[in-house]
């Protein structure tokens, strides 16, 4: 069985189409779709069912991936050891896609990716910043954080953190507005997730402290600290984020504490891929630093 031919079919399974296939591999759709003909006739077996949604892979398709997968993973280690020993001879390289929560991403990545990439001139990081659990399977990212702990799935997790959470609200709103106890709570508005938008049960801030419903919600945390900031009311913030918004302070914060936890997600056949592991290292270790850092002074 030719690798380029499951180089092709992997493109096609994550993407769905053969478009969005030949535009991730630089070739033409219909090629892609000849090579898909070529690879069917090969293993005398469909692999993909077309519909007006895309392709979507059969029962034998599925079957082919994590051969496909491991085939792929084989060719990038080989890839790198043909390539020299980067981490004798120099940093790492290449481009590296991370996805992350938006809170994250926004927060606390920037400075944790661009100390990492200092050191190491030759390296592009990309972070994808999604309100939602990625799809490694279809290689949304070369690697993803996320909020909980996956349970299924060909994957390899490494915690990344823990971090704090408290409750806020702007200088200027506390002027006007008392909250000393948490029966107070009930009596102010709220700033939160949109309820049918939380995508991860660790996200629930709001039920576990027993605050009322949302009167300001949105999908992303950037937005809900923005509220926050124009003295919307009151809301629960990473400690991380703190810094970047110096009009909020903690409310309760010997009653109202919240731990969470980051997740580092990869592909289990990305655990052969010394370039991979190398930025997994460094990315645990600097976003710890930053995490300490960022939480002494919040």
């Amino acid at each position: 069985m030719d690798w380029d031919d499951l180089r092709i079919f992997l493109a096609v399974a994550r993407c769905e189409s053969l478009s969005g296939a030949g535009k991730r591999l630089r070739i033409d759709p219909a090629t892609v779709g000849r090579r898909i003909a070529r690879l069917e006739d090969a293993i005398g077996a469909r692999l993909f069912a077309k519909s007006p949604q895309g392709y979507a892979l059969t029962e034998q398709g599925a079957r082919l991936i994590p051969h496909a997968e491991r085939a792929e993973a084989a060719a990038l280690a080989a890839s790198e050891s043909l390539s020299g020993p980067e981490g004798l001879l120099g940093g790492l390289t290449g481009q590296i896609r991370l996805g992350a929560p938006d809170g994250c991403a926004n927060y606390l990545l920037p400075q944790v990716i661009t100390r990492i990439a200092a050191a190491n001139p030759g390296l592009e990081v990309q972070i994808v910043a999604l309100p939602r659990v990625f799809n490694l399977s279809k290689r949304e990212a070369d690697m993803a954080i996320a909020v909980s702990r996956p349970e299924a799935g060909r994957l390899t997790v490494q915690k990344l953190t823990d971090y704090r959470l408290h409750l806020v609200a702007a200088r200027a709103w506390l002027a006007d507005h008392t909250v000393t106890t948490l029966e107070d709570l009930k009596e102010h508005r709220f700033v939160g997730y949109i309820p049918d938008l939380i995508f991860d049960k660790e996200l629930d801030y709001l039920a576990e402290i027993g605050a009322p419903p949302v009167t300001f919600a949105s999908n992303s945390v950037s937005v809900q600290l923005n509220f926050l900031r124009h003295g919307a009311g009151l809301g629960v913030v990473h400690d991380f984020a703190l810094a970047s918004a110096p009009e909020l302070v903690r409310v309760l914060p010997d009653l109202v504490r919240l731990t969470r936890s980051f997740w580092l997600i990869r592909h289990a056949d990305d655990t052969r891929v010394t370039r991979l592991n190398r930025f997994a290292e460094a990315l645990i270790r600097e976003t710890r630093i930053e995490i300490a850092r960022l939480e002494s002074i919040a």
